[in-house]
């Protein structure tokens, strides 16, 4: 029989780090904005390579600097809402869709979003009536085209951004949108918008202009429509 041994403590391999601190305010800065970086690096990622640009709306025409709106209150005029549009499952991604033919969808390759389009053809909608309020004499209501409302809308303009693409077998870009306009009494009137233009050659650098094109004269028959209120 064997005698048996007295166990043998382990010691853990515990090396101390130390961190030195930067001196002087400017060090400091460069230390916590060096640290920042880092755990963004973590959190955000674009893929291996990040796209050279990313696509977005901008509107042809803006409300001029200084405009004033009112609602509520002594206000005659009314708040108007614009609400992010529905869009199909091709359109809730921040690629550019494609229609090869009837039964199938592409993306065009590195092209991108800067955010998702309901939002930004929300946006624009929303500067497309401001700026036509601007044109107009007496009080301008005011327009709401954030989830941030300080007021009810008494008008809300919703719908469905169905088409912001390309489409192959026309080598062309479509915008279509079926609005939906409602009021505080319950009256809702609905019209559907498109704007297309034609000729267009399958990549990035043609596509995008055409498609803010495309999108500005939509959002702006929308605006008009809306105040029309017909």
């Amino acid at each position: 029989m064997m005698a048996s041994r007295p166990a043998k403590k382990e010691h853990s391999d515990l090396r101390e780090t130390h961190i030195t601190r930067p001196r002087g305010p400017a060090a400091a800065a460069a230390f916590a904005a060096a640290a920042l970086a880092l755990m963004l690096g973590g959190c955000v990622s674009l893929g291996a390579d990040a796209p050279d640009s990313l696509l977005t709306l901008t509107p042809d025409v803006s409300a001029p600097i200084g405009m004033n709106a009112a609602s509520g209150g002594e206000a005659e005029a009314p708040a108007i809402g614009v609400l992010t549009p529905e869009v199909p499952a091709k359109l809730d991604v921040l690629r550019l869709p494609v229609t090869v033919d009837a039964t199938q969808i592409a993306y065009l390759p590195e092209t991108y979003w800067v955010e998702k389009p309901a939002r930004l053809f929300r946006r624009l909608i929303g500067e497309s009536l401001r700026a036509r309020v601007a044109e107009r004499e007496g009080s301008a209501p005011l327009i709401l085209d954030s989830d941030d409302t300080p007021v009810l809308a008494s008008v809300v303009v919703r719908g469905t951004l169905s088409e912001l693409g390309y489409d192959a077998p026309t080598s062309s870009v479509v915008v279509r949108f079926d609005a939906v306009r409602s009021n505080s009494e319950g009256r809702a009137i609905t019209r559907r918008f498109e704007a297309r233009e034609t000729g267009v050659l399958p990549e990035t650098a043609a596509i995008a202009p055409a498609l803010n094109r495309a999108a500005n004269r939509v959002a702006g028959e929308i605006a008009d429509w809306v105040l029309a209120g017909d």
